[in-house]
């Protein structure tokens, strides 16, 4: 049933129309960049619920298309139409009622990826509830915070992730989800956790309890925190359904593809492509559930199952590139993205040498929808992650004027505020105000734009940094350190210097074939020389694990600081440029 608990059926009517009409357009100019950003308008939204107003209106027009494929490593293979999906998701959402579930409750979500996770999302909207996702990497440590912090009153895991919960105090309803097996049933025999399968006989027919705005509360996400404790980032039922309408853009999907998408529930980038862009096309997700990552088997299941847009973020494809492409059967694959962070030129040359595709890159955050990107058929510049996309009003601002310019931080004019962007970081006004400060959302990235309105990732405002006066950025030696065969990835950190101030002191994983020591480390010295002009390279090289965020983001921050300890003595696998002879 419609977002029209009683006479409201005309406004929400008039939401999905919008909406659509908002898709089609970027559709239909999906290879026209200047037609797109010219005729595209956020469409205003009043009474709008996703769920109700969206997806179950696209599924009874095309009630056998498949909304949803997940297929396992095991040999399992599950699909959902979108009918199913629209009913299955009204029995989920009349079941969670019936426990106490109520509009605007916070609901901790944490499963992996099987289907019950799509049936909820779902569910969850059409009650009107916000959805907090968790990662299944998540500790009890972490779950106590998200619980305490994010204010949660139902508890929805995956069987294999109960025991995390068992120290974590609190009157919070729980959930249990996923096989059965031999701590599932002594846990329910102590009616601590209600079994979700017991939602498959709630009637599917589902009635709302009340009107659902646009800009009421949906998901809270924590962020990985690369650099402090996870923020928290509120998003409403319009900012993250309709605001991937760019995202949809960005990647190029189409009704009826069959999107492929690498990422793990629990993280933006998974609402990103694994829900909202695909179903706001009218598209298939696909997911290939993989208990350890397998390269072949990824590029196998490219043919086999018909893929025709894949997004993977750079760690992905740079262990691909190491497998052979060409065994692929790419002849359904039409648009191949990288998001999440800056892929390396290398890493983009191999896959178009290989498959005739050149991989786009794409800008944003857990607090946006897609901002910038090179969308199909546009023209592409090396090392440029593209325009600003259709709604997004993207400035560079100078962080010392605040004046806009080619050079700076990446910010979003809030006079013209994208629907896409956040509502804010709850119960943090102070970190509120210093990221709306001046007009502008301040992404805390830096950027440069050139005359044609490209736009190139320098890195992280906290991540740049000077050496002899010179301004370094990480990601740009980053970029050439991981061209060298022994290195699989790379961070770049200033280690403090007498004369210079601070030098560029490269952390090195290499390749499983190479040793360190000082012949690797004086090549790869020697190898960046060649690349790049004197004042950027790398002085000192450490061999070693990257500290990561849980979602594998490295943490230069700790890396930072590892350097700045005055106490820090040099390492047995650390090499100084003055250790040789040039």
């Amino acid at each position: 049933m419609r977002n029209d608990a009683s006479t409201n059926a005309s406004g929400t009517a008039s939401g999905t129309g919008a909406v659509r009409a908002a898709r089609d357009l970027l559709i239909a100019h999906r290879t026209d960049y200047a037609a797109a950003v010219a005729g595209f308008a956020w469409p205003a939204l009043d009474e709008f619920n996703w769920a109700l107003d969206w997806f179950d209106v696209i599924a009874a027009e095309h009630p056998d298309r498949l909304a949803l494929r997940v297929v396992g490593d095991d040999g399992s293979d599950e699909a959902v139409s979108y009918a199913a999906m629209a009913a299955r998701s009204s029995q989920v959402a009349n079941w969670l009622r019936g426990l106490g579930v109520r509009r605007g409750d916070h609901v901790l979500l944490m499963l992996g990826n099987i289907v019950p996770l799509w049936e909820i999302m779902l569910a969850a909207m059409k009650l009107g509830a916000v959805v907090i996702p968790a990662s299944t990497l998540l500790q009890p440590a972490d779950l106590e915070d998200r619980i305490a912090r994010g204010h949660v009153r139902h508890v929805i895991a995956e069987a294999g992730q109960v025991t995390k919960f068992g120290a974590i105090g609190g009157d919070w309803t729980r959930v249990i989800a996923g096989p059965a097996n031999t701590h599932y049933g002594a846990l329910d025999q102590a009616g601590q956790w209600h079994n979700y399968s017991d939602a498959a006989s709630a009637p599917a027919e589902f009635v709302p309890d009340g009107v659902t705005r646009a800009g009421d509360p949906l998901l809270l996400y924590f962020t990985s925190g690369t650099t402090s404790q996870p923020k928290l980032v509120g998003h409403t039922h319009a900012s993250y359904p309709v605001g991937h309408l760019s995202t949809m853009y960005w990647i190029g999907i189409q009704p009826g593809d069959v999107h492929l998408n690498i990422s793990s529930p629990g993280w933006a980038k998974h609402a990103w492509s694994n829900l909202f862009a695909p179903w706001n096309a009218q598209a298939t997700i696909l997911i290939l559930n993989q208990a350890r990552f397998n390269a072949q088997g990824m590029l196998k299941a490219l043919g086999d199952c018909g893929v025709t847009t894949f997004c993977a973020p750079p760690t992905v494809w740079r262990m691909l590139i190491q497998a052979d492409l060409s065994a692929a059967d790419v002849s359904a694959l039409r648009e191949c993205v990288a998001a999440g962070e800056p892929l390396n030129p290398e890493v983009i040359e191999q896959v178009r040498n290989a498959w005739g595709i050149t991989i786009r890159d794409g800008f944003g955050q857990t607090e946006t929808t897609a901002q910038v990107g090179n969308p199909p058929g546009q023209p592409l510049k090396a090392g440029s992650m593209g325009r600003p996309l259709p709604g997004y009003p993207v400035v560079l601002v100078d962080p010392v004027t605040g004046q806009p310019g080619r050079d700076g931080e990446i910010c979003l004019d809030l006079s013209r505020r994208p629907l896409g962007l956040m509502t804010g970081y709850q119960d943090d006004a102070e970190r509120d105000a210093e990221a709306m400060r001046g007009g502008y959302y301040h992404t805390g990235d830096v950027a440069s734009q050139d005359e044609d309105g490209y736009i190139t990732y320098v890195g992280r405002t906290d991540d740049v940094f000077k050496a002899s006066d010179y301004r370094i950025s990480p990601f740009e030696l980053e970029s050439v350190l991981i061209e060298h065969a022994s290195v699989a990835e790379a961070a770049v950190v200033p280690a403090p210097d007498p004369l210079r101030l601070a030098v560029p002191k490269a952390y090195v994983l290499i390749t499983a074939d190479a040793a360190p020591g000082p012949e690797l480390a004086r090549d790869i010295m020697a190898f960046v020389r060649e690349r790049v002009p004197g004042y950027k390279r790398i002085r000192r090289v450490e061999f070693g694990d990257l500290p990561k965020t849980i979602s594998g983001k490295i943490r230069r921050v700790e890396l930072r600081a590892q350097e700045d300890d005055p106490r820090q003595v040099r390492g047995v696998t650390e090499f100084w440029e003055e250790d040789f002879t040039w």
